[in-house]
């Protein structure tokens, strides 16, 4: 059985790492790895195969930056070539990106099976461009892999046929315990024993240049109480440079960072008083540590971190967001718990449904998965 894997944007690569490993402990299995190019800075892509021990791409596409449209246009004409000439068996997409759908698409005009591995989140928001690229995506999949119950149910809503949908947990958290023990014992020279940690990356927040600059002088203020770390997204770097927003002034303490690998991230993010994102997958990481999350978006496809986890919606509300800091400050952070299966062996699960798929069919559902 030869399965393809698609990957193209930093958050894919965490969680494609441990089903590939997995898949690898199959005999009858041959894996050949795709990347679309779509993240191509160091930082946020060559590192991150080398810290989490993935094979060198087999392929790459080299897509690179562009709008939605033109990424996407893209990765969907590059793709179908690789798909023809490879011709495998299982074509495994990863998450919401724009890589995720265009796979996806080629291989439904193709009639060739596909694996959705973070199926059946949902934001109910559909300006934003990933709640596009899951609904697409999940409906023209043949398997689906959920990392919780909230996703089978959005699933059986939408009229996907449950014996393709499987719950297995969450493959991020499988690289988060493979890794753990990895993290570096000591934190660089310059960073405090306490802090708070920012990651800002979507266009809700990094597009609208007032409300950025909203943020950006809110951080400034925190910083004089605790120090702020913020690791800057490219895209974030440059929306910051052609507004010309202050980053620093007298008496504050705001650090700004480079793209952080992901070990280096890891260690910064499990040591944090708080961190402050508007990343999906820093939701779970952040309730899987119990590091208390602002999460500044109006709405999450993660909703399972809020009802269970240690993340709470701020919005886009600086008063509410500086409320629920000074309850973490002071001691009252929200108290969270594991969800189920986010134990390190999702991954494990999945390669057992792939991996014991027929060519062109469907596998049998286990009767664990049920909706």
């Amino acid at each position: 059985m030869h399965i393809l894997h698609v990957v193209g944007a930093r958050p894919n690569f965490m969680k494609a790492a441990p089903v590939l490993q997995a898949l690898a402990r199959q005999n009858h299995v041959k894996q050949t790895l795709v990347h679309t190019g779509q993240h191509y800075d160091f930082n946020m892509s060559d590192v991150f195969f080398q810290q989490l021990g993935m094979p060198t791409p087999d392929i790459n596409l080299e897509v690179g930056s562009g709008s939605h449209a033109q990424q996407t246009s893209q990765i969907i004409a590059r793709f179908e070539t690789i798909v023809v000439e490879h011709k495998p068996d299982w074509v495994v997409v990863y998450g919401d990106v724009n890589s995720t759908v265009g796979a996806a698409i080629v291989c439904a005009k193709l009639l060739i099976p596909v694996a959705h591995v973070e199926a059946g989140l949902r934001s109910f928001d559909r300006t934003m461009p990933e709640e596009i690229n899951r609904l697409l995506t999940d409906q023209i999949s043949d398997l689906l892999f959920t990392p919780s119950e909230d996703g089978n149910r959005n699933l059986r809503m939408e009229g996907v046929a449950a014996e393709k949908v499987h719950l297995v947990g969450n493959v991020m958290i499988d690289t988060l315990v493979r890794l753990l023990p990895s993290v570096p014992e000591q934190l660089p020279a310059g960073i405090p024993g306490r802090y708070a940690l920012v990651t800002l990356h979507r266009p809700s927040n990094v597009d609208d240049v007032e409300w950025l600059r909203l943020l950006m002088d809110m951080f400034l203020e925190i910083s004089r109480e605790v120090p702020v770390l913020f690791p800057v997204h490219p895209r974030t770097r440059s929306r910051i440079a052609e507004a010309g927003i202050e980053v620093s002034s007298r008496g504050s303490n705001l650090q700004i960072l480079e793209p952080t690998p992901y070990l280096e991230f890891l260690a910064l993010q499990s040591r944090a008083a708080v961190v402050i994102t508007d990343s999906g997958g820093i939701q779970e990481e952040t309730t899987f540590l119990g590091i208390p999350c602002l999460t500044v978006r109006e709405n999450t496809e993660r909703p399972i971190t809020v009802s269970m986890g240690t993340n709470t919606l701020v919005g886009r509300d600086v008063a509410c967001l500086q409320t629920e800091l000074k309850a973490v400050l002071a001691g009252k952070a929200k108290r969270g718990t594991v969800p189920p299966l986010w134990d390190g062996h999702a991954a494990e699960r999945i390669a057992e449904v792939i991996a014991g798929a027929q060519t062109g069919s469907l596998p049998v559902r286990d009767s664990s998965s049920r909706c």
